[in-house]
């Protein structure tokens, strides 16, 4: 079980790609899970809990530089450590 008093606050807006600007690696050290629209997901690549919605990848697309391409879905979001 893990100690909730040490864990970083969950920011507003997560990314998992280490580029953006929006990606905290110390959130990262702890297992995080995401519930979109009351269904836990596994594939989410970045969210935002205020403006409601996540990013998912769109199949087995993938960009010029190898990177899935990602679809935005809009609805609920809840974040929390496991």
């Amino acid at each position: 079980m893990t100690d909730t008093s040490t864990l970083p606050p969950l920011p507003d807006r997560l990314s998992i790609d280490p580029a953006s600007p929006h990606f905290n690696a110390a959130v990262f050290e702890h297992d995080v899970g995401i519930k979109f629209n009351d269904r836990e997901r596994t594939n989410v690549a970045e969210y935002c809990i205020s403006e409601g919605w996540i990013k998912v990848p769109a199949g087995k697309a993938l960009d010029r530089k190898g990177n899935p391409l990602l679809t935005k879905l809009k609805g609920k979001v809840e974040a929390f450590y496991r």
